[in-house]
């Protein structure tokens, strides 16, 4: 069938009254926050967060504190992406060429307003992975001779595509640990020293909260001190956005990856980037795409036929952030959740606590390590232990220069007694893994 211009106009029209598209169904919205109260007198609320739990479909058969690889959808998401499931299913490509494109504008155009964004800043994309890789495959600002740089704690496949650089530009890479207890003053002098000792370095990646322990950095003086050495930074929020309160201009980056299915809460499968509008042309076409003009930032993402009805689901996931009253409640009570574990272990020697105390430096992920367990078999050890023992998951991880670890990770629905269950627990693993 041949759609003339004047009958999609007239098809948009008609298919946006009956869209699900924008925010979940009114009788399904979050539980309104305390109004006047104060985030940490929220974050403290246990009935509250009970009333925020049930709105969580999880699994009775385990405490899952690995919430870190995906934020689940609360159910007027998980209602809101059924239904624009069956709604993709039931137009199919009708949908794709008539009101998806536009649905997208508006979704992009509430992201940018969120953020403190222009929205020709923004572009949607499949991940925070995909919009990380686009940005570090992309910048052209590189010369043969050239230095890249990360941390041990950057994020794997990031680190990895900056390796591939080397392959694609011609440059070298150089890479530095990140101290061990880390403080803000620490990290910054490591930063500064990694610099000072890599003359040639032009491009920097840097996690805003990495994935490893969990600490977050700070973003806008480890940028303005790059920026002194003419460094560009590439910052990866794909953590940061929706667990910790911010905005762009806080981060001082002209090239920024974000996740929405994370922090946010948005159906797998979403995620965008930033590139200030100045610094658009530092960023390749992607593929010599052709679909969207060279100074259009959508031209830096080149997706195919992508997850729609996920996409079409990130409004409702961004009135479910709005209803919990925004980042700075969720950041207060995801930080109480974790303190009230790490608190718990204060007096136990042999664990060791990988963010610091200091708010600024963390959110709600934070890894341990128990003194001498380095090695991925001991950490993957303890993981099980915790589940065969006590049925908590959590992960192990590698990557920190001094060894191993395990990352715990609350999500909105977890309770003061879920992390008081795993307090307990991990008394026991200290002592089971004591050497």
């Amino acid at each position: 069938m041949h759609l003339s211009r004047r009958s999609l106009a007239v098809g948009i029209g008609t298919l946006a009254s009956t869209s699900v598209v924008g925010s979940a169904r009114a009788d399904t919205r979050a539980p309104r926050f305390p109004g006047g109260s104060a985030p940490d007198d929220v974050a403290r609320d246990e009935s509250y967060w009970r009333r925020v739990a049930r709105q969580y479909r999880v699994s009775g058969d385990f405490l899952n504190l690995e919430n870190g690889y995906y934020g689940i959808m609360s159910d007027p998401v998980r209602r809101t992406y059924h239904d624009n499931v069956d709604r993709l299913n039931e137009l199919n490509s009708y949908l794709l060429r008539t009101t998806y494109k536009p649905d997208a504008d508006k979704i992009r155009a509430r992201i940018a307003a969120m953020l403190g964004a222009r929205d020709e800043e923004i572009a949607l994309t499949q991940s925070g992975t995909e919009a990380l890789q686009n940005l570090i495959s992309g910048y052209n600002d590189l010369r043969a001779g050239d230095t890249v740089m990360y941390a041990d704690l950057d994020y794997p496949d990031m680190q990895d595509a900056m390796d591939w650089l080397k392959q694609r530009r011609g440059v070298e890479v150089a890479t530095f640990a990140l101290p061990e207890p880390p403080t803000r003053q620490a990290v910054l002098d490591a930063y500064d020293a990694a610099l000072r000792k890599n003359p040639k370095t032009k491009l920097l990646l840097l996690s805003h909260v990495n994935n490893r322990t969990g600490l977050a950095t700070p973003v806008r003086e480890i940028v303005s001190m790059a920026r002194a050495h003419g460094v560009d930074v590439i910052v990866d929020a794909a953590h940061s956005w929706g667990q910790l309160d911010f905005r762009v201009e806080d981060l001082g980056a002209d090239f920024v990856g974000f996740s929405l299915h994370k922090w946010i809460g948005a159906p797998l499968g979403t995620g965008f980037l930033y590139i200030r509008k100045e610094r658009l042309g530092s960023i390749d076409v992607l593929f010599e795409d052709e679909s969207n003009p060279a100074d259009d930032i959508k031209s830096r993402v080149v997706s195919g036929t992508r997850d729609v009805a996920s996409m079409l689901s990130v409004p409702a996931a961004l009135d479910y952030h709005d209803d919990l009253g925004g980042a700075a409640v969720k950041q207060a009570r995801l930080q109480y959740l974790r303190d009230c574990w790490v608190e718990a272990a204060a007096d136990l020697s042999n664990v060791e606590v990988l963010t610091p105390a200091d708010a600024k430096m963390h959110g709600g992920i934070t890894s341990f390590r128990i003194t001498g367990r380095t090695s991925t078999e001991d950490n993957e050890k303890i993981a099980k232990y915790l589940f065969d023992r006590y049925q908590i998951f959590v992960v192990d991880k590698d990557g920190p220069a001094r060894g191993g670890c395990v990352r715990v990770t609350p999500g909105l629905y977890t309770l003061r007694e879920h992390v008081d269950r795993f307090g307990a627990a991990l008394r026991d693993v200290a002592e089971a893994f004591r050497r």
